[in-house]
């Protein structure tokens, strides 16, 4: 498992960034919402994917942190953005 938590979080943050890219580019509110929601979901497993791999020892606490802080942000912004 260990060595596999980087490619999926790398995997999950790629998504992350698709959806929010295709919320932007929907028209009504309710598919905004729908692709921004997946987006926000996603970003979150990105961030747990992190946090394995610090436990698995493939990734540093440091890194780990940097990304709950981005992800943080992400999500304030999302959850907006779903509103």
């Amino acid at each position: 498992m260990g060595t596999r938590a980087p490619a999926f979080s790398r995997r999950a943050a790629q998504s992350a960034c698709l959806n929010i890219a295709e919320g932007a580019a929907r028209v009504t509110r309710a598919d905004k919402a729908r692709a921004f929601t997946i987006a926000r979901g996603e970003a979150v497993e990105a961030a747990a994917a992190v946090e394995i791999a610090v436990l698995c020892g493939t990734a540093n606490q440091a890194d780990s942190d940097r990304v709950a802080r981005i992800v943080d942000r992400l999500v304030g912004m999302l959850t907006r953005l779903i509103r």
